[in-house]
């Protein structure tokens, strides 16, 4: 079984699916190979029909004994087909679903990390707007602080004179 290359999301889509696409071929290449091997048959079940119509030879019978092996290759080589085809499916089924599953697995993680950052970055503002209205309010003594101070100057100012 081929394996495959892991991206950020998941199985790297071009290598799966050239897979599939292999697969795909593969099938196909079987399908005519049957069809093939069908009008083979139905050549031979002809033959056959023929040959039972005129008098039976040794020839004959041989002919007709190498049909019916060959008509059991092909039942066969049709029914390996047809389970390698079944298989590939089920393999390319189970593969889908790991894919599927891992590509869950990391979107949970994505959205689980992206919500605890969400979470730090609204404490750390939260904090901020704090220090901010601190800083405000530390200002605003410390500039009235100043502004009594400037008016008794001026009243010092004015005594003096």
């Amino acid at each position: 079984m081929d394996r495959f290359s892991r991206t950020l999301h998941g199985y790297n889509p071009e290598e799966v699916n050239k897979f599939l696409d292999d697969v795909i071929v593969q099938v196909e290449r079987i399908i005519e190979s049957n069809k093939e091997k069908d009008k083979e048959i139905e050549k031979l079940k002809k033959e056959v029909s023929d040959l039972i119509n005129t008098k039976a030879t040794n020839e004959t019978i041989t002919k007709a004994k190498k049909f019916d092996e060959l008509q059991g290759a092909l039942v066969d080589a049709i029914d390996m087909a047809r389970n390698t085809g079944e298989h590939m499916r089920a393999v390319a089924k189970k593969e889908r679903n790991l894919i599927l599953a891992e590509a869950k697995q990391n979107a949970n993680l994505i959205i689980k990390e992206a919500l605890e950052k969400s979470s730090r970055i609204e404490y750390q503002a939260n904090l901020l707007r704090r220090n901010i209205i601190s800083f405000k309010r530390r200002l605003k003594i410390n500039l009235e602080e100043q502004m009594k101070l400037v008016d008794e100057i001026e009243i010092i100012d004015l005594e003096n004179k």
